[in-house]
């Protein structure tokens, strides 16, 4: 089974693990004292104490990053963003994120700032860096106890500070799934529906029992690139067969950061105009590659058939003429 894939599915069983029951939220486990109160720094530059100013009394999400990551992280983060438009407008007053990096020596807050604009985060997202020794314990109080960056968790935690009630999710599932377990933290949520602010072309939905190449794509591609709805993360990949070379584009496909490090021109050119985030390694197999390629001229194909379809012409028979 795939490497990628084998990882993300193992994951899935995770949703919602370690979350207290009742009698164990009356005791917060992971409450006032548990969570350090050491000072952060977000990507605007500015520091904040971790529990004072972004834990207490709040639900928080929070997940593990770093900029640098050539692995699948920015596709958990596109995920995320993916998440927050489902919230809409609950994100930044019922509910806060949080990225913290697993790497501060390197992730400055500019490099945080551009990662977070590349990902359009909203106001309601904080990407947070500082010490490194302050923010391994930060990062180790919420189980983040990684050996090197690339063991690194991709789980989110959860939490409500106000009921201590905390737990995990994997955004390798239904996203629908996780946006119902965030708001299952706050009760008054429940029936909350959110309208995403705007129309988002990340929302298209892709039904997993389609063609070859679907379900890849919906996990791996969505995230970052719609196909004929403009740019997202990365570029738009509506004409993409036609305009590249079919082993180019797997070869892209399948090990990008090689491409790059080769200085293969055009992967160094689209490094240059999609500066914030540069596409991971997915380790995908030929076949995959090729799937995916096939799901994207699909798509294409689909999207030009519904735009040469010429309008119904005008039926003049009932029209009266007036002498």
């Amino acid at each position: 089974m795939r490497r990628f894939f084998a990882r993300a599915v193992s994951l899935l069983a995770v949703l919602m693990i370690s979350v207290p029951d009742t009698s164990q939220a009356q005791r917060r486990p992971w409450g006032e004292g548990y969570l350090p109160d050491l000072p952060v720094v977000t990507q605007d530059g500015k520091t904040v104490r971790f529990y004072d100013d972004l834990i207490k009394g709040k639900i928080v999400v929070i997940s593990f990053i770093f900029t640098a990551c050539r692995d699948f992280c920015p596709i958990t983060t596109a995920r995320l963003a993916q998440v927050e438009e489902k919230l809409g407008d609950s994100v930044g007053r019922d509910i806060f994120f949080y990225s913290i990096t697993v790497d501060p020596e390197n992730d400055t807050p500019e490099k945080l700032k551009a990662y977070a604009e590349a990902f359009r985060a909203g106001p309601g997202w904080l990407f947070l860096t500082g010490k490194l020794d302050d923010i391994r314990v930060i990062n180790s109080k919420l189980g983040e106890k990684m050996r090197s960056l690339t063991e690194h968790r991709n789980e989110i935690v959860l939490g409500n500070d106000a009921t201590g009630r905390w737990g995990r999710n994997n955004l390798f599932g239904d996203l629908e799934t996780v946006v119902a377990a965030i708001r299952a933290m706050d009760p008054k949520l429940h029936s909350h529906v959110a309208v995403p602010p705007k129309a988002d072309a990340g929302n298209v939905i892709y039904k997993l029992d389609g063609p070859p190449g679907q379900a890849l794509f919906t996990k791996l591609c969505a995230p970052c690139h719609t196909v004929g709805h403009g740019d997202r993360v990365g570029p738009d990949l509506k004409g993409i067969v036609a305009q590249r070379a079919r082993g180019w584009l797997v070869s892209y496909i399948k090990d990008p950061h090689r491409m790059r490090t080769q200085k293969d021109p055009v992967a160094l050119e689209l490094a240059a105009k999609y500066p914030g985030v540069q596409m991971p390694t997915l380790g995908i197999s030929d076949n995959d590659a090729a799937d995916l390629l096939a799901y994207v001229e699909l798509l294409t194909y689909r999207l030009s058939a519904k735009q040469d379809t010429p309008a119904p012409p005008h039926d003049h028979s009932h029209q009266h003429h007036h002498h």
